[in-house]
C-alpha cells in the first residue's frame, strides 16, 4: 500500500470513529443544502451558522423558494452574519439555477463554478458531498491541514502556493466515498489541526506530519502579510418623528452592507445641523451625541460617531425614496447590520 493509500485509510479510519455527522446540513443531503452551507460558513464558525442555517431553511427550504423571495427578505435572515455580498449572492445564484439550469444545480464543476459566489473549493464541496463527484477543496481548514501535512511555505493566498496545496489535494482525493473524505478533510481542520493549540496527538496522520516533526505546527499556513489597516470616520443620524419612527437609508448594492437599511450618514467633521437641512431638508431638535465606537471590516476600520435627533414638528416629508420613515417597533424585520440592529435596539430603549 502506498503512504497516499494509507494517509487516506487513517482519516477515514478517523473520521468514522469521530467525524461530525448530525450536523443540520448533514440531513436530508442535498446541493441546495450542501451549497448554503458552505457558503454560510465562509470565514464562520459551525456554531455561528447553525441557527441562521436553521432559520434560512425554514423559510426558504428549496432553492425556488430562495429564488422567488425578495432579496430584502434574505438580507434580513442573514443580518448579522457578515460579508453581505455572499447574501446577495446566494439570492442571484439561485436565480440563476432556477432560470438558467432549469431548477436543478449542474453536476459538473465548471457549471457549479458559474453560479455567483461559488468558487473551486465550494464547488468541489457541492460535487462531492451531494453528487459523489471526484472533486478536490481547499477551504481553510484543509489549506491548514496540508500545509502542515507537507510543510508548504508561503501565504496560501498567493497563486503558487494554491496551486501547490490544490495539487496535493487533488493526490489525496480518493475514488470512493467521496462525502465523507470531504468531510473529513474538513473535520479535521476544525477540530484537530487549528490554527493554535493544534490537537496533535489526536490526529489521524501525526506520524507523516512534516510541521510536526518538526515542532513547527504553527509556522504553517504562513500569514498573509500583514498591513495597516486606514481609519475612516462616519457619523449616523438617529433621526425620530413625532410618530415614533426612525429614518432609515437604503445603501447601495454593492459595497459595504450593500443592500441593507441604515441610518443616514455625514462626514464626521460637517456641521450636522446645516448638513441634514441640505441632505434631507429638515430641521433637527434635541441632538444628543451619543459615545463612538470602531467596527473593522477586512480592508478598514470605522470610526461610529452616533447621534440621537427629533425632528421639528410635523416635519416628516423627505423627497427620496431610498431614504424612508419606518415604525421603530418594526425595524427588526429589516436587513441591517450589526452594528444598526444595536443602535436601534438602544435607541428604541432611550425613547
Amino acid at each position: 500500500m502506498t503512504q497516499t493509500a494509507t494517509i487516506q485509510q487513517a482519516i477515514f479510519s478517523w473520521y468514522d470513529q469521530n467525524g461530525r455527522k448530525h450536523l443540520p446540513w448533514q440531513q436530508n443531503i442535498n446541493p441546495y443544502r450542501v451549497w448554503l452551507s458552505e457558503v454560510m460558513l465562509q470565514q464562520t464558525t459551525v456554531a455561528a451558522v447553525i441557527p441562521y442555517f436553521e432559520r434560512f431553511t425554514k423559510s426558504f427550504p428549496t432553492v425556488q423558494a430562495l429564488a422567488a423571495a425578495d432579496v430584502d427578505d434574505v438580507l434580513h435572515l442573514w443580518s448579522g452574519l457578515g460579508y453581505y455580498s455572499r447574501a446577495r449572492n446566494l439570492h442571484k445564484a439561485a436565480q440563476m439555477v432556477v432560470d438558467v439550469f432549469g431548477g436543478v444545480f449542474p453536476e459538473n464543476l465548471d457549471d457549479l463554478q458559474k453560479l455567483p459566489g461559488v468558487g473551486r473549493s465550494t464547488a468541489g464541496a457541492i460535487a462531492s458531498i451531494s453528487m459523489g463527484i471526484r472533486a478536490p477543496i481547499l477551504d481553510g481548514n484543509v489549506k491548514r491541514v496540508l500545509a502542515r501535512l507537507h510543510t508548504v511555505s508561503g501565504w496560501p493566498g498567493k497563486s503558487s502556493v494554491a496551486k501547490e496545496l490544490w495539487n496535493i489535494s487533488d493526490q489525496y482525493t480518493p475514488n470512493e466515498r467521496l462525502p465523507a473524505w470531504t468531510q473529513a478533510m474538513m473535520d479535521m481542520g476544525a477540530t484537530l489541526c487549528t490554527r493554535s493549540k493544534p490537537k496533535c496527538e489526536s490526529c489521524p496522520v501525526e506520524q507523516w506530519c512534516e510541521a510536526h516533526a518538526q515542532g513547527r505546527e504553527t509556522s504553517y499556513p504562513e500569514p498573509k502579510p500583514k498591513k495597516v489597516l486606514p481609519e475612516k470616520h462616519v457619523r449616523m443620524l438617529m433621526l425620530v418623528n413625532d410618530h415614533g419612527e426612525v429614518l432609515l437609508e437604503k445603501r447601495p448594492p454593492v459595497g459595504i452592507w450593500g443592500g441593507l437599511w441604515s441610518f443616514p450618514e455625514f462626514e464626521a467633521d460637517d456641521e450636522l445641523s446645516f448638513s441634514v437641512q441640505n441632505k434631507l431638508g429638515v430641521m433637527l431638535a434635541d441632538t444628543e451625541q451619543w459615545n463612538s465606537f470602531r467596527h473593522t471590516f477586512s480592508h478598514y476600520h470605522l470610526h461610529i460617531e452616533p447621534v440621537k435627533a427629533f425632528t421639528e414638528s410635523g416635519a416628516t416629508a423627505i423627497a427620496d425614496d431610498k431614504i424612508c420613515w419606518h415604525p421603530l417597533n418594526e425595524v427588526m424585520s429589516l436587513g441591517v447590520s450589526a452594528p444598526v440592529k444595536d443602535l436601534l435596539s438602544r435607541l428604541e430603549k432611550s425613547l
